[in-house]
């Protein structure tokens, strides 16, 4: 993905996406959404292709945007839990080819409350063919 395809480098390309948080080298993207409300994204400002791919200076910028995002959603919606990780690769779900940093907050009256990143790579229809 070139940066002038990357709906992360330029925000336009998704117009409800908004800049909810920033310091010098990250910031917090959220998309209005009915489903998780509180979700969002942390992504370097530079285009990144990968998590691996960071600075030092974004990896420290990141801790502390995600503090920073927490202690928002925590004041705004009261989470009862997070969850937070990196898609690195297609068949790790990646979709947009940007480094980004998802913040999912959960609550206990969900339908899926408990089922966390692991549930899901737990399922044995997941199973590899064995070599």
């Amino acid at each position: 993905m070139r940066p002038t395809d990357c709906p992360f480098c330029r925000l336009e390309l998704i117009p409800r996406q908004r800049v909810v948080l920033a310091n010098e080298t990250c910031m917090f993207l959220q998309i209005p959404q009915e489903v998780l409300p509180g979700s969002g994204l942390i992504v370097p400002k530079a285009h990144r292709e990968t998590v691996f791919d960071l600075t030092p200076e974004e990896w420290r910028d990141t801790n502390d945007l995600l503090q920073r995002v927490k202690a928002l959603l925590d004041a705004e919606y009261a989470p009862d839990g997070y969850n937070v990780g990196w898609n690195a690769g297609a068949a790790a779900g990646r979709h947009v080819f940007h480094a980004h940093l998802h913040v999912i907050p959960r609550f206990a009256d969900e339908p899926l409350a408990g089922k966390g990143i692991r549930h899901w790579l737990k399922q044995p229809e997941n199973r590899r063919p064995r070599p």
